[in-house]
């Protein structure tokens, strides 16, 4: 019923410095919820990893979850209880990059949630912030000397807050589970002198222990896009970004979760741009879906914003 989807689809995206191929689109994306928010952890090419170095950033997403669906159609609202759930994730975090071949990260994320609906068990209009789900992971991109392809792993953790009374499990800014992630990702040249690049990731989510009787569904996510780099004005970069992504999310389980309104197949498309100046970049995109499925009735954004600054070292 409540499906706290982001469509920011590609947490960080468009930015270099981000990489380790889960930063974007997404959060997801280290945002602990039951909408696949781990697809904000694929995205742009310009997040993978071009170099040993570090770089440190913050992000703010917004979501505004107001539509009901059921299925591949619009529902009236009257079928869902629930009537809005507006997001507000921030994010720090912190990136290095040791070798050509080896890296890590880690994200800080803080959400604030607004939480409206006419559930007879509990009506009203809750509101509630609290740190998120940390996100440790790890990147190899040892498979060739321009670092164009790499793996990616890691752990979501535990730390985000699960227990607020007037949140179900599906809305809570935690999900109380310890989660695997694997992915990959791969980028390259479109034109000879690399003013057109494309890319390409995937990431997959998963739990392996959970607690109070809630069992999030597994997570895959992929992105695909293209970008172009040759714009300036003075001594700003400006470069546009396209992407494409696809996100599948298991039904939800365990003796609190709902399996009959979790769980969907969404299609987005991503429109982005990127300014840089020195080691300075600032990233803006929408993310708006243009199919998607959705078992039950569950609450989606019709759009969702992102913002990213960050700084390489």
């Amino acid at each position: 019923m409540h499906d706290v989807f982001s469509f920011a689809a590609v947490r960080r995206t468009a930015f270099p410095i981000l990489t380790l191929g889960f930063l974007a689109v997404a959060p997801s994306a280290a945002y602990a919820c039951a909408c696949g928010c781990s697809v904000f952890d694929v995205g742009s090419s310009s997040l993978l990893p071009a170099g040993p170095g570090g770089s440190a950033f913050v992000e703010w997403d917004l979501l505004d979850q107001t539509q009901n669906r059921s299925g591949g159609h619009k529902a009236p609202a009257a079928d869902n209880a629930d009537k809005e759930i507006r997001s507000n994730f921030f994010l720090a975090g912190l990136q290095y990059m040791f070798s050509a071949k080896w890296g890590a990260m880690v994200e800080l994320p803080v959400s604030e949630r607004l939480f409206r609906t006419t559930d007879p068990d509990n009506p009203g209009t809750f509101k509630h912030t609290a740190l998120g789900d940390i996100r440790v992971m790890g990147v190899y991109s040892g498979f060739s000397p321009d670092m164009s392809t790499g793996l990616i792993f890691g752990l979501k953790l535990p730390t985000g807050d699960h227990s607020y009374p007037n949140f179900d499990a599906d809305v809570q800014i935690g999900s109380g589970s310890t989660d695997v992630l694997l992915g990959a990702y791969h980028r390259g040249n479109i034109t000879i002198t690399a003013s057109w690049t494309y890319f390409a990731q995937i990431l997959w989510q998963h739990e392996i222990t959970t607690q109070n009787g809630y069992k999030p569904g597994y997570e895959l996510n992929a992105a695909a896009g293209v970008s172009y780099n040759n714009f300036r004005v003075g001594n700003v970069g400006i470069a546009p970004v396209l992407q494409f992504l696809v996100s599948n999310r298991g039904r939800d389980g365990g003796a609190i979760g709902e399996p009959d309104d979790t769980g969907y197949t969404r299609v987005l498309v991503s429109p982005g741009v990127a300014l840089s100046v020195d080691t300075w970049k600032l990233y803006a995109d929408v993310e708006v879906p243009i199919a998607q499925h959705v078992h039950g009735n569950q609450l989606v954004a019709p759009t969702a914003f992102k913002v990213i600054l960050s700084r390489g070292f």
